[in-house]
């Protein structure tokens, strides 16, 4: 039986698999409990629909990110967790030159009712 730390670590995985092959709009709202909250460009993204709205309006090109988590740590309760790590996003901006930028990811993540694990706060 897995641990909920494993648990956590295949569904960042699997979050940002999909990322990469079906983008990110697909993957933030796949892995989104409905009360989810974004943090982007000091402004707060809050639920399934404003995210979707929100990945809509990009107009950057070529768009990759990935990630993994280098630490996770979940409540006693089992139903609560969340991770950090580093990440990488590259694209190519409107005069056509690739950009890259790095940094530290922080997720929240909760363990709902049907048992998959949704990020409550990226």
């Amino acid at each position: 039986m897995k641990t909920y730390e494993e648990e956590i670590r295949d569904t960042e995985k699997a979050f940002a698999a999909l990322a990469k092959e079906k983008g990110l709009k697909v993957a933030f709202s796949t892995f989104a409990a409905d009360d989810a909250v974004l943090s982007r460009e000091n402004k707060l993204i809050k639920g399934k629909k404003e995210i979707e709205a929100y990945f809509d309006k990009v107009t950057l090109k070529n768009v990759q990110l990935s990630w993994e988590p280098e630490y996770i740590k979940v409540a006693e309760s089992g139903d609560l967790g969340y991770t950090y790590g580093p990440y990488t996003f590259k694209w190519t901006d409107d005069k056509g030159e690739a950009q890259i930028a790095t940094g530290i990811f922080h997720t929240v993540w909760r363990k709902d009712k049907d048992g998959k694990w949704r990020y409550v706060w990226d």
